[in-house]
C-alpha cells in the first residue's frame, strides 16, 4: 500500500468510500449520497496547501483522506480541517494510520498552524486514531447533528503544530 496524492481518476472511489460512509454511518453528517459533479467541484477546491491523499493498494484506492480550509475568512488561513475515510470491508488494517501520518505531515510542511476535527459522539476509534496522532480533545458540541432518527454529538479535536 502506498499513500499518494489523490488524482481525477481516483474520484469515483473517493466517491464510493463517502457515500457508503453517508448511507451506513454518522461519520460524515451528510444524509443524501453525493453526486459526481458536487465531488468533482469539492476535489477542485483542494491543492498542495489543502492536499486529498489515496491509500493506493495495488490500483485499489482503499482510504482517503484530506485537509480543506476551514473558513474563507483569512484569518483563518493556517487552519485546516480534516476528513478521512476508510472503505468498510478494509479497516482495522492500519491504512488510516498511514492517511493520518501523512497528511499531519503535509501541513506541518505547508505552514498550517492547527488541524481541527470533528468527530460524532460515538466514534472511538476516530478519536483514538486522532488522539495517537497527536489531536487533543478541546470539546464537544451537544446534539448538533440529527441522523437515522437520534441526535448526535460532535467532538472537537485540535491538532497544533509545535
Amino acid at each position: 500500500m502506498i499513500i499518494r496524492p489523490a488524482e481525477i481518476g481516483d474520484l469515483d472511489s473517493i466517491l464510493d468510500i463517502y457515500n457508503e460512509a453517508v448511507l451506513n454511518t454518522v461519520a460524515t453528517f451528510d444524509t443524501e449520497p453525493r453526486g459526481v459533479s458536487q465531488h468533482k467541484k469539492w476535489f477542485e477546491h483542494h491543492g498542495e496547501r489543502h492536499p486529498v491523499l489515496v491509500a493506493d493498494d495495488d490500483g485499489i484506492v482503499t482510504g482517503w483522506a484530506s485537509l480543506s480550509a476551514w473558513s474563507d475568512r483569512r484569518a483563518y488561513d493556517d487552519t485546516a480541517e480534516i476528513s478521512l475515510y476508510v472503505r468498510s470491508d478494509r479497516r482495522g488494517r492500519g491504512i488510516g494510520k498511514a492517511l493520518m501520518r501523512r497528511v499531519v505531515e503535509i501541513g506541518r510542511a505547508q505552514g498550517l498552524h492547527t488541524i481541527i476535527a470533528r468527530i460524532a459522539g460515538g466514534n472511538e476509534v476516530s478519536i483514538r486514531l486522532h488522539r495517537s496522532a497527536g489531536f487533543e480533545h478541546i470539546g464537544v458540541m451537544r446534539e448538533v447533528g440529527l441522523k437515522f432518527g437520534r441526535r448526535i454529538d460532535v467532538h472537537m479535536m485540535q491538532l497544533l503544530y509545535k
